[in-house]
C-alpha cells in the first residue's frame, strides 16, 4: 500500500485542540474528517515532540531544467519559432554547464505548454462558395 497524502498543518492543530478539550478520539476523528489512527499518532507526535510540523521532504530527482531554467528555454523558443527540438537543445547546453538530452527539453515544453503545431492549408472561398454559403 502507498502513503497517503499528509494531513495539513491546521487539521493537525485541529486534532491537537479537540483531544486537549476532551473529547474523545472517535469523535475527534468525525469531526476532523480522518481516521482514529490518524488521530492517534498526530496527538501522540504531539505529546512527545510538542509539534505537529512536518518533515517529509520533496521525492524523486530534481529536475535538471528548473524555473530560470524554463525561462532562458522560453527566451530560446521565442527568438526561433520555427526551431526543432534538436536545435532548442543545442542552443540551450551552449550556455550552460548542465548537458539536457532532447527529450528533456521537449518534456520542459510540453510542462510549459508549448507545443508544435503546423499551419492547416485551406482553400480559399470562391464566389461560388460565398453565394452557397448565403442561400
Amino acid at each position: 500500500m502507498g502513503k497517503r497524502k499528509d494531513s495539513s498543518e491546521f487539521g493537525k492543530s485541529q486534532i491537537v485542540m479537540v483531544r486537549r478539550l476532551g473529547q474523545s478520539i472517535s469523535k475527534t476523528a468525525a469531526f476532523v474528517g480522518c481516521s482514529r489512527s490518524a488521530v492517534v499518532s498526530i496527538y501522540q507526535k504531539w505529546s512527545k515532540e510538542g509539534t505537529v510540523v512536518n518533515r517529509r521532504q520533496g521525492h524523486g530527482r530534481p529536475r535538471l531544467i528548473d524555473s530560470r531554467g524554463e525561462q532562458r528555454l522560453a527566451r530560446v523558443v521565442r527568438s526561433n519559432r520555427r526551431a526543432a527540438v534538436a536545435q532548442i537543445a543545442q542552443e540551450v547546453n551552449a550556455g550552460s554547464d548542465r548537458m539536457v538530452s532532447e527529450y528533456t527539453v521537449h518534456r520542459s515544453l510540453l510542462r510549459m505548454g508549448l507545443y508544435s503545431r503546423r499551419p492547416v492549408r485551406v482553400p480559399l472561398l470562391t464566389h461560388v462558395h460565398r453565394r452557397k454559403r448565403q442561400q
